[in-house]
Parts: structure tokens; sequence; C-alpha cells
């Protein structure tokens, strides 16, 4: 059992809290083994080390080519809808803020759903973005805000097929959205209905030059519910998953 480390010492080893180990474990991203009454975790050191690795940004090459965005440190290809997972409010911003700014500064379309103190932390953030005026990317409406698409999928879809026409119209080469899901939750009447219209407007949204990160607040949503993510989220699969956890 010496290869098989506790919660706390996995944690250790990677540096992050116990927390996020747990909640990895949980949706299937770290094998762990169950032992004693008390169902107590336990993880291979091999396991550890090899999304430790995973998890390393990959070295600087070349930018991303005109095709591409770069996002948690990778050069992707357009036409991806993306999940992203974080337990922490700092955690929130790590991917998506970085996402975002970048396309703003290239003055490329940028779509955040999110409101109340999820909203504020963002536009906190982009106010320490270095060379960023936030406000007058809001007034020149290349950053659009909301809280969600619509209250069903219907009514989502819609919204999303208007919106992404709209900005294709205005000859926008590249897209960027970021939905902060908790927030969008709030819209639909059952979290089956979000589910629902995540797994439809995967094929909307690669219509488009678009790249769509979905940010899954692990605080806020069972284990069950992340399961449905990973379901919804198929591009995820060809990445290395460990770079979208925060």
């Amino acid at each position: 059992m010496s290869d098989w480390l506790s919660t706390r010492e996995a944690a250790e080893l990677l540096a992050v809290s116990e927390a996020s180990v747990r909640r990895w474990s949980d949706i299937g991203l770290l094998p762990v083994r169950r032992v004693g009454k008390r169902r107590e975790r336990r993880f291979r050191t091999e396991d550890l080390e090899r999304l430790s690795e995973r998890g390393k940004p990959p070295r600087p090459e070349s930018r991303p080519a005109a095709n591409q965005v770069a996002i948690a440190g990778l050069a992707l290809d357009l036409y991806k809808h993306l999940a992203g997972f974080y337990d922490s409010d700092a955690g929130r911003l790590r991917i998506p803020l970085p996402f975002l700014a970048e396309g703003l500064r290239l003055g490329q379309p940028c779509f955040l759903m999110a409101d109340g103190d999820v909203l504020d932390a963002y536009l906190a953030g982009f106010r320490r973005v270095s060379g960023l005026d936030i406000d007058a990317q809001l007034a020149a409406g290349r950053l659009r805000i909301g809280s969600g698409p619509g209250a069903t999928v219907t009514e989502a879809l819609e919204f999303w097929e208007r919106e992404l026409w709209s900005v294709v119209a205005e000859q926008a080469p590249v897209i960027r959205v970021v939905g902060e899901m908790a927030s969008v939750r709030q819209g639909f009447a059952s979290e089956a209905e979000m589910f629902a219209f995540e797994a439809l407007v995967d094929q909307t949204l690669k219509r488009f030059p678009c790249v769509a990160l979905c940010q899954y607040d692990a605080r806020k949503f069972s284990g069950e519910a992340l399961l449905s993510v990973l379901r919804t989220h198929p591009d995820i699969f060809n990445l290395p998953l460990g770079l979208f956890v925060a």
C-alpha cells in the first residue's frame, strides 16, 4: 500500500486543495480506490503523477494561427464547445479571463453569460488587465453580457442562432463565448432542461467560427450533473482535461 496515498497526501503532491482532489475523483478525472468501512479515498502515485504532467501548460511554441485561439495554454482550432471546472472564486477566472481578454484586444466579439456577484468578479478581473479598457469594450459592443440565453431549449437555441449570425454579418472571423453555467441554470425550469440545451447547442455553435467555454462551479453542481457535463462536451476528451480544471 506504500504506493497508495490519502487525499491529504495527494493534495500535497499536486499542490492543490483536498476539495479539488475529491472533486476530480468524483467526476472520473482521477482514478480512486475506496478502502475500509469509512470508504476513504486512496490514490496511486502513478495516477497523480500522470495528472500532474497533463496539467502542466505546454511549452510556448508559435502563436496561434488566424483560425485558432489560445485557451488554457493550448492553441485550438475553431468550432469547439468546451467545459471548464473550478471549485474556488480564484479558480473561476483562471481560464476564461485571459481567453476573453485576448479576444477583446484583437477586436473579436465576445459573449459572457453571467450575473450577480459572478459578473462583478469578471468585471473586476477585466479592470486589472493591463491595457484593456473594459468600459470602452462594453460601449463598443465587443463584449456582450447576458445572464442566460433563455428559459427553454428552444428560446436558448434561437438566442444563439440570432446572436451568432449577427456578429458573422459584421465579418467577425472569430467569436468567443464564456457561459457561467450556475447563472445560466437559473433561467431554465430544471437542470435536465439545461443539459438538453447543452447537448443541442453543441451542433449550433459548430456552424460558426466560435470557441465556447461553459464554466461549471463544482460547488453548485452535483457529481451526477458533472458527469452530464462530460457527456455534453465531447470536444474535451481530445484535450488534456487537467488543463480545464482550476
